[in-house]
């Protein structure tokens, strides 16, 4: 009759020769196997390279992965039980293996479950043991009910079907890595696909779709066609030319960027032209408020009118250079006021006309020509900057908000040049000098062909429309996915619109979860990620540049993006470029082939296991194949991604050059095609 300890024993392979916290070595039997082991209920391959070894202990058993074989050369047999010494006179083999602790198992209602950490440490000449089928597949997967998104299957250990925990793979950031041509865009294909069919599968009753969320910024255009075939379906926005009836024409207009964003892509300098920036942003959006009441258009106006009058009232003017601009100002303001009055009832309209009749006679005494008025005295300007402040200040508003610079209210952006020339005339002291580069540039920018059907179209969406067509909302049944397709942007701009895409859908869940209470999870993808948030360089400019925004952005969704339900997906052929601040807050990897010594040395620096022995497979990974390893996995688990329909999978096959070049396929070439759709000829020019 078979009993646990004679099971037990008839799968001992060796014993303890060696113990440390990282590192526990192991004497194999000399009849332990040598290739396949058949004493565990099915062939088994041992020993090799990261299986799983047991070291039973009143714990339960340490689970152990072998990271080293070798062998020891002894002059005579070492056999427990024998006393053969000095019977024969030849070299036996010592079969010896280390093993890396990595958890510990045990039987919890009637299961195997694996938890992380060695609770209790063994001891020299403790029994090893090969775990069974059950235990094997146990290790691997942790058992956790939680696991309920599938991913693949782990090759060592018989093809057990691995499932992750989709609240800690994407809440707490994952990053996805390895050299080109490894499978990392097929991975990130694979993760969206099985979180969606999950989801679908794992309905609550009575609900109808998923609330599923994925963005993908996708700078190669290699996703738009890969999840066409899901009931969700998705949504492909792209520059023009659409080339599927589908696809919708990717907007991003510049009156949705904040001020940060717009001295990053005009290159604004700090001391002078970036104050000037921020204040002609502000009335801009001030001025064409949507769905603003009266009261609020108001308070706009007299804020602006304080911040263009407070630098005169502590000097005055001296001459008509200085003097002008003012009196054309005070003019035009006093006839907004008189619009303000006519419509005004009770204390308001009686202090609007009062502040209105001071202006007209400061006005008219200082007028004595058309056009030209004499100096200001830093008194009578003060006069009005206090009753204008006074009135401000007694304005009652219900909500309470006032407009900044950085509000995405929209604002015709062609007029920001001459908004801030019109500032800096009105500022003088030779202020309009330092601005001439500054706007040359603005008006370089808006009017680029190439950028108008991004930042500036004819048609433009409302900041509504922007949030519902790429963000979603609840009542959409399909398009939960949503495809940026970034490969026809220009790249003086392509930073700037990720930075800012980013940026708005991070500050939207933001406030979705202060007026809600709860959070929108949502998952953020970032393809080639070592080109946008890659580590600073000291450069030395107090400027930042759009490569520069687009990390910090980047870098706040990293610190800050779980309390707010955005998680975000980072892949990268490079991670030794890649911020490190970014790459320290993901807590989950996949980890594909990577060759390079500087991104081995990084990642095994990243990882947060003590199983790192597993990564020197990394060079030598095939392709589909990956480690998982962080918050999301237990222990670190060699995966088998599940393989994809070639219509499934991205636009990222290799070349196919032979094929190409021996004529076995054929490709058709016609350059005029090519260059009237580069030179934006219609059919029929010339």
């Amino acid at each position: 009759m078979s009993t646990p300890i004679s099971h037990i024993a008839s799968r001992s392979i060796g014993t303890v020769e060696s113990v440390s916290p990282d590192e526990i070595k192991v004497l194999l039997d000399i009849e332990s196997p040598r290739s396949t082991a058949l004493n565990t209920g099915v062939p088994t391959s041992f020993p090799r390279i990261n299986s799983f070894v047991l070291i039973p202990n009143e714990s339960g058993a340490v689970v152990g992965v072998v990271v080293w074989l070798g062998v020891e050369r002894s002059p005579y047999p070492k056999r427990k039980g024998f006393k053969d010494f000095g019977l024969i006179d030849l070299p036996f083999p010592l079969r010896k293996m280390s093993v890396s602790p990595i958890g510990t198992l045990s039987m919890s209602e009637e299961r195997w479950v694996l938890e992380r950490g060695v609770q209790t440490f063994p001891s020299i000449g403790d029994t090893v043991i090969l775990p069974t089928p059950d235990q094997t597949v146990a290790i691997v997967t942790g058992n956790d009910t939680d696991c309920r998104m599938p991913l693949g299957s782990c090759p060592s250990a018989h093809d057990a079907k691995i499932a992750v925990d989709p609240d800690k793979l994407f809440g707490r950031h994952l990053a996805v890595l390895g050299n080109t041509g490894s499978g990392k865009s097929c991975t990130v294909a694979a993760l969206i696909r099985a979180a969606v069919e999950s989801a679908k599968n794992n309905l609550v009753e009575d609900v109808p779709n998923t609330n599923i969320r994925f963005i993908v910024l996708d700078p190669n255009g290699e996703y738009s066609s890969c999840f066409k075939d899901l009931d969700e379906g998705c949504r492909v926005f792209k520059v023009p030319p659409l080339t599927d009836e589908h696809q919708k024409e990717f907007k991003l207009p510049a009156w949705m960027w904040n001020s940060s964003e717009w001295a990053a892509i005009a290159q604004a300098a700090p001391r002078t032209q970036r104050p000037l920036l921020q204040e002609a942003l502000r009335n801009l959006r001030s001025n064409t408020a949507e769905e603003a009441d009266d009261l609020v258009d108001l308070r706009a106006k007299l804020s602006q009118a304080e911040l263009v009058m407070s630098p005169y009232a502590r000097v005055g003017t001296s001459q008509a250079r200085e003097s002008n601009p003012l009196g054309n100002y005070l003019q035009t303001f006093v006839d907004d006021i008189g619009e303000f009055s006519r419509s005004a009832q009770g204390d308001l309209q009686l202090n609007l006309a009062e502040l209105a009749d001071d202006i007209h006679q400061l006005i008219r005494e200082k007028r004595w020509t058309t056009g030209q008025f004499n100096p200001f005295s830093r008194t009578e300007i003060r006069s009005i900057v206090s009753k204008i402040s006074e009135l401000r200040s007694q304005l009652k508003i219900d909500d309470g908000v006032e407009i900044n610079e950085d509000m995405p209210i929209r604002f015709n952006v062609e007029n920001l040049a001459d908004q801030i020339t019109t500032l800096a005339d009105l500022q003088g002291g030779g202020a309009g000098a330092f601005i001439s580069t500054l706007t040359m540039r603005l008006r370089m920018l808006l009017s680029d062909t190439r950028m108008n059907n991004v930042i500036n179209p004819d048609v433009q969406p409302t900041l509504r429309e922007w949030l519902e067509n790429h963000i979603g909302d609840d009542k959409a049944k399909n398009g939960q996915i949503t495809i940026v397709d970034l490969s026809l942007v220009p790249y003086e701009i392509l930073h700037l619109v990720i930075a800012v895409a980013s940026r708005i859908i991070f500050e939207a869940l933001q406030r979705y979860q202060k007026l809600n209470r709860k959070n929108l999870p949502t998952v953020l993808v970032l393809e080639e990620a070592h080109t946008f948030v890659a580590k600073r360089l000291p450069h030395g400019d107090e400027i930042p540049s759009p490569a520069d925004m687009c990390r910090q952005t980047f870098e706040r969704i990293a610190r800050e993006g779980r309390k707010f339900g955005l998680g975000i997906v980072l892949s990268s052929q490079r991670p030794s470029e890649l911020s490190e601040t970014v790459l320290s807050q993901c807590n989950s990897f996949l980890l594909h082939r990577i060759t390079n010594d500087r991104d081995q040395e990084l990642v095994s620096r990243l990882v947060p296991d003590t199983a790192r022995g597993l990564l020197r497979e990394l060079p030598s990974l095939p392709t589909r194949h990956c480690i998982l390893l962080g918050s999301a996995s237990k222990i670190p688990v060699l995966l088998e991604i599940m393989n994809l329909d070639p219509s499934q999978r991205p636009e990222s096959e290799d070349p196919d050059f032979w094929a190409v070049w021996t004529g076995k396929e054929r490709r058709e070439i016609d350059w005029k095609v090519i260059a009237d759709e580069w030179q934006g000829k219609r059919n029929g020019d010339e």
